[in-house]
């Protein structure tokens, strides 16, 4: 059984740390209306300004914040939150605000870079960093309010494997929702039934060459969360007993590291390892189903933990999806 123990911790811990203000290479994903906004990161993200682009530093702080929080004598995160303090403060939040607010900002890192947001407002909740926290609410409550109008605008929910899709968002900001806005936790409930009450799998859709989500995991993960008792039950079993299930049950092979998008299938590994874990912990799922369920997570997690760091392209953001599906428990 792979664990998250205190030699793991540390590891992701330096990989993670040593990118999360290091602005270059650095991915631009916005709008641009004018040659004023080129501007160096740090000038137009004063939090988020490292690890690539905008959701992975975020995400990068969230991991490192649960990481001290799971082992807060590590010494790889010794001084973390000096480092919070000086970043996470009311004027570094609102020129964060400032790039969601300007023309276009509606589509900035949206769904995913939203719901990471939310998360890791959660976690410097739930670590204690007061002061950060509350820092950070107005973003939070602003991008809250930005999924929840996009969830209610969306006829049909995006099924891609990468950054768009809307299962993962939507579980990703469940616990942040039921914490701290019942009506986002609502909106997401609410519209979960209807587009994914009848729906099983795709897998002869999946992975696609880039992805780092399955598209149908994503959805079983949702549902798992979602829905109660029998209902999700029996969505589960039906998902499971699919004739095609087996595809997604073992790990893909990613060809090359060192390309950014290529491995993207590393994540999937870790991604899929982490809904695997989430469905084999269901209340109520049959013993044979949950061994099942877990098998299939340790085998991704197996497949990609290895290559968590040593490469840029991977290592700015893989870590945080190890700890996604480690930190279940």
């Amino acid at each position: 059984m792979i664990r998250l123990t205190p030699e793991l911790a540390a590891r992701m811990a330096r990989s993670t740390r040593g990118h999360l203000r290091q602005p270059y290479p650095h991915y631009v994903s916005r709008l641009i209306y004018g040659p004023e906004e080129l501007v160096e990161p740090f000038v137009a993200h004063p939090i988020f300004h490292g690890s690539f682009d905008w959701h992975s530093c975020v995400h990068g702080w969230w991991q490192v914040l649960r990481l001290a929080r799971l082992f807060p004598d590590l010494p790889e995160l010794a001084g973390l939150g000096g480092e919070v303090a000086e970043l996470f403060t009311p004027a570094h939040v609102a020129g964060e605000i400032a790039m969601f607010e300007r023309p276009g900002g509606g589509l900035f890192e949206r769904p995913y870079g939203w719901a990471w947001l939310l998360a890791l407002h959660l976690e410097l909740t739930e670590g204690g960093h007061k002061a950060a926290a509350h820092a950070l609410e107005p973003l939070a409550r602003l991008l809250a309010g930005y999924l929840r109008d996009y969830l209610l605008r969306l006829d049909r929910p995006v099924r891609s494997g990468t950054h768009g899709n809307t299962a993962f968002a939507m579980g990703l900001a469940l616990d942040w929702a039921h914490r701290c806005d019942p009506a986002l936790a609502d909106t997401i409930i609410a519209r979960a039934q209807p587009w994914f009450a009848s729906e099983r799998l795709a897998p002869w859709l999946e992975p696609s060459g880039e992805d780092f989500l399955s598209p149908s995991l994503c959805v079983a993960a949702l549902v798992a969360r979602v829905f109660e008792g029998r209902e999700a039950l029996s969505w589960i079993d039906g998902f499971m007993a699919h004739p095609d299930i087996l595809l997604l049950e073992v790990p893909v092979k990613v060809s090359d590291r060192s390309d950014v998008r290529i491995v993207h299938l590393d994540g999937l590994n870790l991604s899929r390892g982490w809904v695997w874990a989430l469905l084999a912990r269901v209340p109520g799922l049959p013993a044979d189903a949950a061994a099942r369920a877990e098998q299939a997570s340790q085998r991704h997690i197996a497949a990609a933990l290895p290559h968590i760091a040593g490469d840029y392209a991977g290592e700015h953001w893989l870590a945080s999806f190890a700890l996604l599906a480690l930190t279940l428990d």
